[in-house]
């Protein structure tokens, strides 16, 4: 059973529309049952906030909703589930600081990923963003705010936003949480630390979706590239010490 079918019968569970209640009905409704708990508090974490984001930025279309559907592929014949939490989120009044907050109770710190998941959805609603091939100013600041919300550092979320854009001129080190300063040996573990963390297999165990999973392969792209650039520094950085050494 996909994800999107696990949303669609807990939805026709919920009477109200209250934002609140669907939060608290996914704790109750999948009771017993942590992992699927797990895997659609994320997903509706994504369409909620990324419904407030699409608000925040001052134009909201229809095609927001589309390039959620594209980008994590929504069967069409759950689209109207997605579209129905999407404009929940989209008309209520309540602000996004009070999405970001209760979203946070899903992910109260309890379980050691955690921490991990909620830079899956700040990295998921990064995808979202640059779907029109660029991250607006306020899209920007609404994923500060809510980074902030989720207790995240200002370099935590550096880290996050060179990763998405302009990956190519960003600073590799940022990528890779690393130190300049350190030796080969020690960048390299980390390289290898990141790219581990960032591996499908360890979103999936974690509580994402399998159909999130271009948010590893997306990550995986990054720290990758951010590893080359800092192979290139290192060989440049040899050939000059062998030349001053002649």
């Amino acid at each position: 059973m996909s994800i999107w079918s696990d949303i669609s019968r807990f939805l026709s569970t919920i009477a109200t529309d209250a934002f609140a209640a669907v939060i608290e009905g996914v704790r109750t409704f999948f009771e017993g049952n942590a992992e699927t708990r797990k895997k659609v508090s994320f997903s509706i974490a994504i369409i909620a906030l990324s419904a407030k984001m699409a608000k925040a930025d001052g134009v909201v279309t229809n095609n927001e909703i589309k390039a959620f559907r594209e980008i994590f592929q929504v069967p069409p014949e759950e689209f109207d589930n997605v579209a129905r939490l999407y404009n929940l989120a989209k008309q209520d009044i309540a602000g996004y600081d009070y999405y970001a907050a209760q979203v946070r109770t899903l992910f109260p710190g309890d379980d050691e990923t955690d921490e991990d998941v909620l830079h899956d959805v700040i990295d998921a609603l990064f995808h979202i963003a640059k779907a029109d091939g660029v991250v607006h100013e306020n899209e920007l600041l609404f994923l500060e705010d809510i980074a902030v919300q989720f207790g995240f550092s200002a370099g935590d979320f550096e880290s996050v936003k060179n990763r998405h854009m302009l990956p190519e001129k960003a600073n590799p080190f940022t990528i890779l949480d690393a130190d300049p300063d350190w030796d080969f040996d020690r960048l390299r573990a980390q390289y290898r630390k990141r790219v581990s963390e960032s591996h499908p297999d360890r979103l999936i165990a974690r509580g994402v979706p399998e159909e999130f999973v271009v948010i590893a392969n997306d990550r995986l792209a990054a720290i990758n590239n951010a590893w080359d650039a800092i192979l290139v520094l290192h060989g440049q950085s040899k050939r000059s010490q062998t030349a001053d050494a002649l």
